[in-house]
């Protein structure tokens, strides 16, 4: 098997998996006025996932699961397990309670999805890992955009287009434990160690690898979580699906950009272009919310693409600073941290668009990039830092 071949594969089984992130999301507005929600309970269907998600990575990074089962089958069975619960959804919720309760359920299995994926793909490249993973993350990003193009273009029921994603998953899962195989950098299953966890907080150049990770993640989940409703209250309902899609998935553009100019140029100065131009969007992108929808979605996609563009930098950066015996438990550490902190930002995105409306509403995430910028280039300065990319830092 090659590994180009095993990263299209991999990175089909990601995006098809990551479908299940936003589909509650993607069909708030229609829940939310069957069920008779207030806003902040709508808001919950997708925190619910952030939340399952780092309760699945904080699990999965303690016990070291990537680590210590075969990665493959975790993925496989991980994406059986959240495409199941999706479907419960789909079927059978009719109320906030049971919907959010299920969506957890979804993000904890998830945990299980998108880490491993990182390190199937990190035991097949050493060369060109940064875009190696960029394509993966790029892929996921796609996953995460494709439900708002089904609910654009599918049915008029919220619960078929729900419905689908849980398809999408199995044929994920399905891809990965079939046709995926492990490469030639896979180390064997290791054993437990509990003391892994703390080893990577210590690990300064890790540490600050993960700081840059924190602050792009203040940012990224908040925007692809409230761009939709920024557009649904500047445009047309159904144009606005079409550039929730069209604005998420530019993303996957980015992220395959970024990652061929990382391993070339070096990470830590990718990853801090990336956020510096991110940044200046979420403060720009205001000015333009009531006017022409052409201006607001193009600045909206580029935004899209440079918000993601980073993040499998700090991942890559993680697997080549790390022990490599333990790479999955610290993508899953890594992760775990970062999505705890998207549940803070995208809680306090309403507030702050009832406050200030969504002329400034964004701006609050700006010191997300500014501060992860500020970390890379400090790590870009440390003696260990010669290990990333070999030696283009």
């Amino acid at each position: 098997m090659s590994r180009t071949r095993a990263l299209v594969l991999t990175g089909l089984a990601e995006l098809l998996g990551m479908s299940l992130w936003f589909t509650a999301s993607a069909v708030a507005p229609k829940i939310a006025s069957e069920w008779h929600l207030m806003p902040a309970t709508t808001s919950w269907l997708t925190l619910a996932v952030q939340l399952g998600f780092v309760a699945g990575t904080l699990i999965s990074a303690i016990a070291n699961l990537p680590d210590v089962l075969n990665v493959r089958r975790l993925f496989a069975v991980s994406a059986f397990a959240g495409a199941i619960t999706n479907a419960v959804f789909a079927m059978f919720a009719h109320d906030a309670a049971t919907a959010i309760t299920l969506r957890f359920l979804t993000g904890l299995f998830l945990a299980g999805v998108y880490p491993p994926g990182m390190k199937i793909i990190a035991t097949w490249f050493r060369e060109g890992r940064g875009l190696a993973l960029g394509v993966l993350v790029g892929a996921l990003t796609l996953g995460k955009a494709s439900p708002y193009l089904v609910n654009a273009i599918g049915s008029q029921n919220w619960r078929i287009n729900v419905g689908v994603a849980s398809v999408l998953a199995v044929l994920g899962g399905v891809i990965v434990f079939a046709f995926v195989h492990d490469g030639p950098f896979a180390l064997p299953n290791q054993p437990f160690d509990l003391t892994q966890a703390t080893d990577i907080v210590r690990n300064r150049a890790v540490r600050l690898a993960n700081f840059g990770y924190f602050g792009h993640m203040w940012e990224l989940y908040a925007m692809w979580t409230w761009i939709p409703g920024m557009l649904r209250a500047s445009m047309a309902p159904r144009l606005a699906d079409v550039g929730s899609f069209v604005v998420i998935g530019s993303g996957a553009v980015g992220c395959v950009i970024a990652g061929r100019y990382a391993d070339r140029l070096g990470r830590t100065v990718v990853a801090s272009a990336a956020m510096i131009a991110s940044g200046a969007c979420s403060i720009a992108i205001g000015f333009l919310f009531g006017g022409p929808a052409i201006p607001l979605l193009v600045v909206a996609a580029i935004w899209g693409a440079t918000v993601v563009a980073d993040s499998a930098q700090f991942s890559a950066c993680v697997t080549e600073l790390s022990d490599p015996r333990y790479i999955g438990t610290a993508l899953t550490l890594q992760t775990c941290i970062g999505f705890l902190i998207t549940t803070a930002s995208i809680s306090l995105m309403p507030m702050i668009e009832h406050a200030v409306t969504w002329r400034w509403a964004f701006a609050v995430l700006a010191p997300g990039p500014i501060l992860g910028t500020i970390a890379m280039l400090r790590l870009r300065r440390l003696p260990e830092a010669v290990r990333i990319a070999q030696g283009r830092r």
